[in-house]
Formats: structure tokens, sequence, C-alpha cells
């Protein structure tokens, strides 16, 4: 009796997979896809029969991985792109980037930037970001413009900007945005405090109650510099982990960003808590901010994701070189060359950035179930050849430009490396146009 194909959207065929929910890499294997959902991960013979595919992408030198996820960015910010180079943290937010929002800063600015930051994410196989931003409705119409998965920050400060006058208007307003995406499966929304520095403890206090009753993360820059520990020391008496701890705010639900200067007793708060870190290892060079203890975090447990930062501070919003990166400076800081191998450095880019978001049931590996999130890279060329171990490559070897296809939610996004879905010359008209208007008014 002949068994009639089941009829799927997709099939993709490539040379190898990197499942990431599993240790193997495989190849002569298929996966299929019908609709948004990834239906079996099979060996590609048995695909061929069983299935009936609307499209069938044949990919001979690809390595599929899940789509990457970004931790930590602020999309919009790309607009600022090298405004203000080789300066430290403090110096580069209070004279120039605090001052050159508050000049420009409005939704048509966030769309913008926000519609260029998707862009360069998606054509570098990043098919989800978490941002920390003001205007997020501007934001995640940018992000569903496109196709892109998004988790949106419900930014909160306690010093006006030309968004919110306030935390408890930041958080009214952040809530409301939410309440209007709700029905959007590729936006998603999470509480950001901006930092402990700029936060108080009875803004904490709400945002912890709104995480626990609306089951949102907590997204906040922690640890970043030196001197934020030092001036929570001398402010609070403690440090700032440990301030947010006594609020209550460690766990699960917790993404402490950049978490670079960290001693013993902090690094146990965040294991015993299972807090997660997002780890933004070109952001933390450029500006100074130090070197993380990653490899030290790995080995007691605590969760970490990879992030880019903005592109004013990074000035780039590329995965594949935040992954090459975090693996060489666990090396040479730790002084151990096994220390972040290919393997974990992809799961910190992929399931382990989903786990922090509370979405590694969703997305994060090539898992039947799952949303068909996910990224070609060719290796075929001279530069990545030969290739005896194609998930080393990935991590070693390849880079953003060897990005050929991206899905997200099994929507093509990105085909033979051109986006699909972009009006294109509306974008670089509107870039042109902010260039403009950010030399004039840096000049004036």
């Amino acid at each position: 009796m002949t068994t009639t194909p089941e009829k799927i959207d997709l099939l993709i065929e490539p040379r190898w997979i990197a499942a990431v929910d599993s240790d193997s890499t495989l190849s002569n294997h298929a996966v299929a896809i019908n609709k948004d959902r990834i239906v079996a991960v099979l060996p590609t013979r048995e695909a061929r029969t069983r299935f009936a595919p609307t499209t069938h992408t044949k990919l001979d030198d690809h390595i599929l991985i899940p789509g990457l996820i970004n931790l930590h960015t602020h999309a919009a910010m790309t607009l600022m792109r090298g405004i203000a180079d080789d300066l430290p943290l403090m110096e580069w937010l209070q004279k120039h980037i605090w001052p050159t929002e508050g000049a420009n800063l409005s939704p048509q600015f966030v769309h913008d930037g926000t519609r260029l930051a998707c862009a360069e994410m998606l054509k570098g196989g990043i098919t989800c970001f978490n941002d920390m931003y003001f205007y997020p409705d501007a934001a995640a119409s940018a992000a569903s413009d496109l196709g892109m998965r998004a988790v949106l920050g419900i930014t909160t400060l306690e010093f006006p900007t030309p968004y919110a006058s306030d935390a408890t208007d930041y958080i009214s307003k952040g809530l409301a945005v939410r309440q209007d995406w709700l029905s959007n499966p590729l936006i998603n929304f999470c509480l950001a405090p901006h930092a402990p520095y700029t936060v108080t403890d009875a803004s904490f206090e709400r945002i912890l109650t709104l995480s626990e009753q609306l089951n949102l993360p907590i997204h906040c820059h922690l640890h970043e510099t030196a001197q934020e520990v030092e001036e929570s020391i001398r402010q609070h008496g403690m440090r700032p982990l440990k301030r947010l701890h006594r609020l209550g705010l460690l766990g699960p639900n917790l993404i402490g960003v950049h978490a670079v200067h960290l001693n013993d007793d902090d690094l146990e708060l965040l294991a015993t808590t299972s807090s997660n870190i997002a780890h933004c290892p070109t952001s933390n060079l450029k500006l100074a901010s130090g070197l993380a203890p990653v490899a030290k975090m790995r080995q007691i447990g605590i969760n970490v994701g990879l992030g880019t930062d903005g592109a004013a501070s990074n000035n780039r919003l590329d995965m594949f070189a935040e992954m090459r990166l975090a693996s060489l400076l666990a090396k040479g800081v730790s002084g151990n060359a096994q220390a972040l191998p290919a393997r974990e450095v992809l799961r910190m880019a992929t399931l382990g950035a989903a786990q922090a978001l509370g979405m590694a049931d969703r997305i994060g590996s090539i898992t039947p179930g799952k949303q068909a999130d996910l990224c070609a890279i060719d290796l075929g060329a001279p530069e990545t050849r030969p290739c005896f171990d194609p998930l080393s490559h990935v991590i070693n070897v390849a880079g953003r430009e060897h990005v050929t296809h991206v899905w997200v939610a099994g929507k093509c996004c990105v085909d033979n490396k051109s986006l699909r879905k972009t009006k294109q010359n509306n974008l670089e008209s509107a870039l042109a146009l902010w260039q403009n208007i950010l030399e004039f008014r840096q000049q004036s």
C-alpha cells in the first residue's frame, strides 16, 4: 500500500544541521516545516518520501543552525553608530549619547533606527533581539515590517526624556504598548529598568510585582563598571547585585547585562538564584569596562547568553563576532584553552538566550514543535575550506557574510543574502536624512 506524502510548506536539506538541543552535528538530514513550526528533523532519504513540500530548498555546502538571538541591544541607536568612539562609558553616555538622544529622540527616529538594525541583524543570521530603548511601539512596527522576532523593553528611568517624564510614566506607556501588540506572535515584551544607578528601590519593587503578575523577564544593566559598584557601596552600603537580591529581583526572570565586575559572592548569588547574564564582549572591550569572568560563570552553572549591545557602543550588530570573541576571551582570561568550546558558545547564542527570555519552549534549537527560526551558513567558500568540523567553523571561521538564508517562524526573511521584506529605497532615504540631521546638530 502506497502512502500519500504529507503536504508541508518547506523542506530544507542542508549538508549539516547543528540542532543545539543535542550534542551531535547531523549530516544527511532534513528539516520539515509547516506554517510556522518545525514538523520533523529526519534523514534526507526518509524526508523525500514522507513529505510533499511546496518549497524544497537544497543547501549542499551549508550548515543549518537555530536563528541567533541577540540578548541585549539598543536597536534604534544604530543611527548613532560611530558618533562618539574611544571614550569611557560615563563620558560617552553623559556628554554624547544622552545629549544626542535629547535632541533627536522621536517615534520616527526609533522606527528608522530599528528598521536599520533589523536589516543588519537579519542579514547576519539574527532572528530575535532583546531590546532596551524608548518608543517601543515604533520599534515593534519596524521589527514587524521586516518579519523579525523581538522582545521589547518597557524601559524605566527616574529622569525625563522626550519619551516619558518619570518611572511611572515610562512603565505606564510601556504597558499600554504591550497591550496593543499582544496578538502579534513575533512581538514580545520584557521589563527593562535601565540600571541600579538610574532606578530607585520603589521602582524596582513595582517592576518585580509586574514581572510576577505578567510573567515577564527583567532586563537590566548590571555591574558594568567598577565605578558603578563603588558608587552603589557608597550610596546603598552594598554592591548592586546584593541590593537587587535584597529587593527580590534575582531569579530565573532576571537578565543581568554585562556583569563584568563580579566577586565570588556575586557569582554565588547569580548561581544560587538561577539568574541569567547577557554577555556583551565587544562593547565591554570598546568602552574599557573590563573582562567578564564568563568561563567561571559557566563552570558554576550560570546561564549566559550573548548580546551585541547597541551599534553606538559596538559598532556592529554581529553575533558571529560576539561568539568568536566570547570564546577567545574566555580562554585567555581563564588560562584554559578548553573554555567555551564552539558547541557551548553556539548554545549561548541560541538556546541559552532563549532560556533567559523564558522562550526556550518556542525557539533556540532545531526541535520538532518549535518555531522555525533558522539560519543557513555557506561553508563552501575558499576561506571556509577545508572543513573538518562544521560546528567549529561556525564559531572560528565563518562570519555573517556567509549567511545566505534566514527564516523566522517559517517565513524566509533572507534569501540568497538578500532581504525579502523591506522597502529598501525608503530606508536608504531615511538614513541619509538622519545622517544630515545628526551631523548638523552635532556641529551647532
